[in-house]
Parts: C-alpha cells; sequence; structure tokens
C-alpha cells in the first residue's frame, strides 16, 4: 500500500502532463481553415483576413507585447482604453434610447 502511495503523484502529475500535450495539440488544430479554390490565392487570403477579423484573432496578434512597454506609454494606453470604453458604453445608451422611443412610437 504504501508504495502505490508512494507514486501516485508522479502517476497523477505524468497523466496531467499527457492531457496538458493532448489538450496543445487540439488547440493547435483549431483556428482558421480556408480552402482555396480554383487556385485562387489572392480571394482565400482575402477571405481568411475578414475571417480573422471577425473572430478577434488579428487583435489578439497585435496585441501579443514583443517588447518592452514604458510606463508612460502603458498609462497613455489605458487612458485610450478607457475612452474607447466610455465611448462605447455612451453609444450603447443613446443607442438604447432610440430604439426604446422607436419601439413606443414617438
Amino acid at each position: 500500500m504504501n508504495v502505490v502511495a508512494k507514486y501516485m503523484p508522479t502517476i497523477l502529475t505524468r497523466s496531467s502532463a499527457v492531457l496538458n500535450s493532448v489538450s496543445h495539440e487540439l488547440q493547435q488544430q483549431r483556428g482558421i481553415r480556408v480552402q482555396v479554390r480554383d487556385g485562387n490565392l489572392e480571394r482565400a487570403l482575402a477571405l481568411m483576413q475578414k475571417k480573422m477579423q471577425s473572430s478577434g484573432i488579428e487583435r489578439l496578434i497585435r496585441s501579443e507585447q514583443s517588447h518592452h512597454i514604458k510606463n508612460s506609454e502603458k498609462r497613455v494606453l489605458a487612458r485610450k482604453a478607457r475612452e474607447r470604453t466610455v465611448q462605447s458604453q455612451q453609444f450603447s445608451r443613446v443607442l438604447k434610447s432610440l430604439l426604446d422611443k422607436k419601439v413606443r412610437g414617438l
């Protein structure tokens, strides 16, 4: 019994490592797939770019940090993000009020 208890953590970590590698392989298989029809590569690339934009992958790739960002730049980026959030909230409020008025028939 002690032998099993002794090796149990090793067995569990190995099995979780195997599961992690399997899930990693599955994640790499996911993604955007585009068919190239009639050898039209330009059309396929345009379609792939459109799919990347709509799914948000392009934004994730762009936002991936590849170098150090100074604190002053971080503050500017944070301020711009806050402004976008506030502007989006204001827009949604205005849109909601317009839709409410339209539903009421005013």
